[in-house]
């Protein structure tokens, strides 16, 4: 990838991960997810691209305000799905103990 294309992905994954946002933000949970794949899909068109590109100063800011907005959109996203995630996680976790109970003692409802 050139130059102005490696900037092109990186806005591309800016995009989505505002999208992203946007989703947590209405607990669109399917759509936060299909979001993350398709991000996910441009992180890696970047990694495979092994080639170092010199930016210049006009593109090496663009690219240093994008990941900037990226990282700020994923900071809130952990803040709005860390205490769902956590929740669900001690769902199951009840949820599996009284199962376990269940078959221990052989409690019905």
């Amino acid at each position: 990838m050139n130059s102005e294309e490696i900037i092109t992905v990186y806005e591309s994954v800016a995009q989505i991960t505002g999208q992203m946002l946007s989703a947590a933000r209405e607990g669109a949970w399917d759509d936060l997810v299909s979001l993350e794949n398709h991000c996910a899909s441009h992180v890696k068109a970047l990694q495979k691209d092994k080639t170092p590109v010199k930016l210049t100063g006009e593109l090496r800011n663009r690219k240093i305000a994008v990941i900037k907005k990226i990282l700020a959109d994923d900071r809130e996203i952990r803040f709005i799905t860390e205490p769902w995630m956590q929740h669900l996680s001690h769902l199951m976790h009840s949820n599996l103990t009284e199962r376990k109970l269940s078959m221990t003692y052989g409690v019905s409802r």
